[in-house]
């Protein structure tokens, strides 16, 4: 397929920590995967887990957590993308059974040689150790994951059904995204075979210091969209986060094209710059 033999370990060393090619996609300090990477993945089972090695005396396990943690933060690439997550993804399962051995031993614990007098146990209408904390993991986690999945971001994928809906009504003739790179699905959630466009991010080891499109959109989003302009076949829809729309806002009512959707996309920022909404521009007539 490929012309050549592959062999993927080789190509991703060369790729990660030789030509770091990685850090195209995003950089941050090396402590990155101890202080937020890896803690939020964690979450409210910190505690528990931390208490888990402690007991367990366990630290070949221990070890191996902190040696995958601390070979990924050789690189330079992290992010909160599944893409860099799942690289220590593998140690999150022995981080949630250090977190089961210390809920464990609150229940040994919570009782007397293995077991309580009946009298206590029937007057003890007070939760135990054990009990409290699973409540705590249920409180902390459920509301967590329902906002992680249903509202956060949920603005790219809303806008890909938008235009998917808007494509079977024949409206959307072909889409450019004015935004980083890969921040929406694709043709994945169009389903449609229509001409879209969003701005390069190709990582390149001999071309490194020189910025790619993405790069360049969100340096000085105005000179890159006059200049992006003179070679585009003009498009039905363009869609942009509202942080570089409010920018463009004049440019785009100068090429004739309006604002017909905004929707919701985060309250807070993670990565970049605060991305509240997508915005959805269509030229008029559409």
């Amino acid at each position: 397929m490929y012309g050549s033999w592959v062999l993927v370990p080789i190509n991703f060393l060369r790729f990660n920590f030789l030509s770091y090619g990685g850090d195209y996609y995003g950089t941050h300090k090396w402590h990155w995967y101890f202080t937020q990477g890896f803690s939020v993945m964690l979450f409210s089972f910190i505690p528990f887990s931390l208490a888990g090695i402690i007991k367990s005396k366990n630290w070949k396990f221990a070890g191996l957590i902190v040696w995958v943690l601390g070979v990924y933060s050789i690189l330079g690439h992290k992010e909160f993308r599944q893409v860099s997550l799942k690289f220590v993804l593998p140690v999150l399962p022995i981080s949630l059974i250090f977190s089961g051995y210390s809920l464990a031993s609150l229940e040994e614990h919570g009782s007397s040689n293995g077991k309580r007098k009946e009298s206590s146990h029937i007057c003890n209408k007070r939760p135990s150790k054990k009990q409290l904390a699973v409540w705590f993991l249920l409180a902390t986690n459920i509301p967590m994951a329902l906002y992680m999945s249903l509202v956060h971001q949920r603005g790219t994928e809303d806008v890909m059904k938008y235009l998917s809906k808007e494509a079977v009504n024949n409206k959307v003739k072909s889409v450019i995204f004015l935004m980083p790179c890969h921040a929406t699905p694709y043709y994945s959630a169009l389903h449609r075979n229509l001409p879209m466009r969003f701005l390069d991010c190709t990582p390149s080891s001999e071309e490194k210091g020189i910025p790619d499109e993405s790069d360049r959109f969100m340096m000085n989003p105005v000179d890159f969209a006059i200049d992006f302009a003179k070679n585009w076949s003009s498009p039905s829809h363009i869609v942009l986060f509202d942080s570089e729309e409010k920018q463009l806002r004049n440019f785009l009512l100068s090429q004739s094209f309006q604002e017909v959707r905004r929707f919701f996309h985060a309250h807070f920022k993670v990565d970049r710059d605060l991305q509240a909404s997508v915005v959805v521009y269509a030229a008029s007539g559409i």
